[in-house]
């Protein structure tokens, strides 16, 4: 199908591209690394059953810093209703991060890193009867955090530990979700853990390799999971499942898209993206 974009979110991924990392060939396919888009369906390719002309959707694609996107009608999602923002893709991927978690009412757990993704998950958390625990070295993040529902929001330093550790009784978490991407918040997210609990890494590390304080994860016989997907059917299951969540309520995004550019003004969404002035949480390209 042919898809005229709405509108594409601005992933933390996309940095390493902007910054012109060794590891990627360039230049970029036109449209590359844009993969948040949603938009209207413009055209059907022969055989679309489940989908119409002027339907709103979100869609898989790596080309959606453009104008139209070509998606396979088995990797889109129908925007929910009331919903003019929908970066489908980074949606999906919060609501399968929190399914990996195995997150249940009653337990003790810490959100690492309160960019979007991890808004998000401490929303579906809260929902889900458990007790969260919200560090960000962000102000304004730390203000989300609270607002998405978080019992306790700290600062990312060893003060946030000690509290933690006796919030819970010295135990730690049950579920300790790391979702900023750096060494520093792995590092902290390991020690967060409790015995036989469980860390989810939610953060995009893609600088290079990581130490891991193993001889700890082995003593307190801790799981340890990577919740990043590269299944298309799992990103449209979680997509689908975002879309439904936000239709009941349960996820709540608008105030979480804070900053709006054109696409010609994708050069300072990316800029922002890595200042991270005080009010930014999110940004997107508008067409």
């Amino acid at each position: 199908m042919r898809i005229r974009v709405a509108g594409c979110g601005v992933c933390g991924s996309n940095l390493a591209v902007w910054q012109g990392r060794p590891w990627f060939n360039y230049p970029l396919e036109s449209g590359a690394p844009g993969h948040e888009g949603w938009g209207e369906i413009e055209a059907l390719g022969e055989g679309v059953e489940r989908f119409s002309i002027g339907d709103r959707v979100g869609f898989l694609s790596q080309r959606s810093f453009a104008e139209y996107a070509l998606a396979d009608s088995d990797t889109l999602v129908v925007a929910p209703p009331r919903s003019d923002m929908f970066p489908a893709e980074a949606l999906g991927c919060a609501v399968n991060v929190f399914r990996r978690a195995q997150i249940h009412a009653g337990q003790s757990v810490a959100v690492v890193g309160c960019g979007f993704i991890g808004a998000l998950v401490i929303q579906l958390a809260t929902r889900a009867g458990a007790r969260v625990f919200a560090l960000s070295r962000r102000d304004f993040a730390r203000a989300i955090a609270r607002r998405c529902g978080a019992c306790e929001v700290l600062s990312t330093d060893d003060a946030a530990l000690e509290r933690i550790l006796d919030l819970t009784a010295g135990a730690g978490c049950e579920r300790v979700i790391e979702a900023a991407g750096a060494q520093e918040s792995l590092d902290l997210a390991g020690r967060l853990v409790k015995i036989r609990g469980r860390l989810v890494i939610a953060g995009y590390h893609q600088d290079g390799s990581r130490r891991v304080d193993m001889q700890a994860w082995n003593w307190r016989g801790i799981d340890v999971i990577n919740a990043h997907e590269r299944d298309p059917n799992a990103y449209v299951s979680g997509m689908s499942a975002a879309a439904e969540f936000i239709a009941r309520g349960t996820l709540d995004c608008d105030f979480l898209y804070t900053h709006k550019f054109s696409i010609d003004q994708l050069p300072a969404a990316l800029d922002a993206l890595a200042a991270r002035p005080e009010s930014f949480l999110k940004g997107w390209i508008a067409f």
